[in-house]
């Protein structure tokens, strides 16, 4: 039975697998007034393909565990940009050359920031 996690907690869960599998320059943005798409889009990158993998898969299995429900992964076998869909979070996955080429965060400029300090792995 999948029980139906608040976006908060899976917009936590997925920051947090995220940041656990050391991916790059995370951000979280608000896109409940810019998109109908989601509440929030979660955006990281990483080095290598195998290491956008193995974030991927790290957030599947942290939001699954908490009870949450993975609606569709897609793009993971290139590992270039993986999108996970978990409702009203959409995570962006990329290889740090093709979140340079795709600038979401450009594309979405009017959407705020989410501070993420509290939820972030201090280094």
């Amino acid at each position: 039975m999948t029980t139906v996690l608040d976006v908060n907690t899976v917009l936590e869960t997925a920051v947090k697998a995220i940041d656990g599998k050391k991916a790059n320059n995370i951000v979280a943005l608000d896109m409940r007034n810019v998109s109908l798409m989601a509440d929030y889009f979660v955006i990281a990158d990483a080095a290598s393909n195998r290491q956008v993998q193995a974030i991927v898969t790290e957030v599947k299995d942290k939001v699954q565990a908490a009870g949450g429900e993975v609606k569709l992964i897609e793009g993971f076998q290139s590992a270039d940009w993986v999108l996970v869909d978990l409702g009203d979070v959409i995570v962006h996955v990329f290889s740090t050359e093709q979140r340079d080429f795709y600038n979401l965060e450009r594309l979405w400029h009017d959407a705020p920031y989410v501070d993420l300090t509290t939820l972030l792995i201090a280094d």
